[in-house]
């Protein structure tokens, strides 16, 4: 995942000509872009085992969405994506900080166990469905 990250964001440090609504706009040039992964694994008991993360199909990297599917990956257990660093009103690389709203509601609206936001090479915030109608987050992970 680290690996992922820093080449979808190698160009974090461009950001100082372009403000967040260019960005948005996607007037500007891209500097980073959105990754989403589907990651397989099992569940037992109360753990999610994440085995492997495979890149979704019909990925479209934008500068601050991504899309893509995950439809027909076998053992999926949820989707894992980046949110890269934006500018700030002078322009500097600021991070957003975890799942956001939006994800959240997605995730929700999912068939999904479990989904990952990877905002640093080694920053991570998770979330889980306790079940159908609850979600759990922010939640305990361990990576090994």
């Amino acid at each position: 995942m680290s690996a992922i990250w820093i080449q979808n964001n190698q160009h974090w440090n461009e950001l100082s000509g372009m403000n967040t609504l260019t960005q948005m706009l996607g007037s500007g040039n891209p500097t980073q872009r959105e990754y989403l992964g589907c990651l397989t694994g099992y569940a037992a008991r109360d753990t999610i085992w994440v085995r492997h993360l495979v890149r979704a199909a019909g990925l479209k990297q934008l500068q601050f969405a991504v899309a893509g599917n995950c439809d027909n990956v076998a053992e999926l257990v949820g989707t894992w994506h980046t949110h890269p660093y934006r500018a700030d009103s002078a322009g500097h690389a600021i991070k957003e900080r975890g799942l956001s709203a939006l994800d959240l509601r997605t995730f929700a609206a999912a068939g999904d166990l479990v989904t990952i936001v990877m905002w640093d090479a080694d920053s991570l915030d998770v979330a889980t469905k306790r079940s159908e109608d609850s979600l759990l987050h922010p939640v305990r992970y361990t990576v090994r």
